[in-house]
């Protein structure tokens, strides 16, 4: 009788082991059917990361893409400035050699250059010789003496008075004679030395006075 019960309490242990045995082995399973489910969820629900994208490009001022961008505050250097010779804008003293010397001073003033006239002691009135000479390249406004054969020939005195400073002396200038200013440049010539029409010689100098005149314009010599 006692071996009996103890085979058969034997037999219930035994079942009992395999049964938790195969319990514990469902609940294992199922633990781990669970997580792997969850772990495919989970990975379905999450967003794939993006590969990493290209550098982006930023557009210039101008909207070229890629192209860079400049500094604010900041220039380009300036290039260096490099002075060179300067030119003669195609002017030469003009062949006057030979000519009469109111036509090579004529000829003088429509190339814009300026003249000096220098007479001699010789007869005639043509042009020796020029300073610079002939064919020399020169900037406008050159100053281009005459070297005249003969002495100054005679030439009336025009009759400035009441002319304009400045077209008093364009007319003396044209004229041949030189202005010698006493009270300025400006205004209406007052008086002139000598007096219009009178007889003097080209290159004289003509005295005027422009504007108003004071009592003691100076041309008197002082009391002492």
């Amino acid at each position: 009788m006692t071996d009996g019960d103890t085979g058969e309490r034997n037999d219930a242990a035994a079942d009992r082991s395999t049964v938790l045995l195969r319990g514990g082995l469902a609940v294992v399973l199922l633990a781990a059917v669970g997580a792997t489910g969850g772990w495919l969820l989970a990975g379905k629900d999450e967003p794939t990361a993006a590969p990493p994208a290209a550098a982006e490009r930023l557009p210039s001022a101008t909207g070229t893409p890629g192209a860079a961008r400049s500094t604010p505050g900041r220039s380009a250097p300036a290039a260096p400035r490099t002075t060179g010779p300067s030119r003669s804008a195609g002017l030469t003293v003009p062949e006057v050699i030979g000519e009469d010397f109111t036509d090579a001073r004529d000829e003088l003033r429509e190339k814009r250059l300026g003249w000096r006239l220098v007479f001699g002691r010789g007869t005639g009135t043509t042009v020796e010789r020029t300073s610079p000479q002939v064919g020399t390249e020169v900037q406008p406004g050159r100053t281009v003496t005459l070297y005249v054969s003969g002495p100054a020939p005679t030439a009336t005195v025009p009759d400035v008075v009441g002319d304009d400073c400045d077209d008093a002396a364009d007319e003396l200038v044209d004229e041949g004679f030189y202005p010698q200013y006493r009270t300025g440049k400006t205004g209406t010539v007052s008086r002139q030395d000598p007096a219009g029409d009178g007889t003097g010689r080209w290159n004289d100098q003509v005295s005027i006075w422009c504007g108003d005149v004071p009592e003691d314009d100076g041309s008197a010599s002082p009391t002492p």
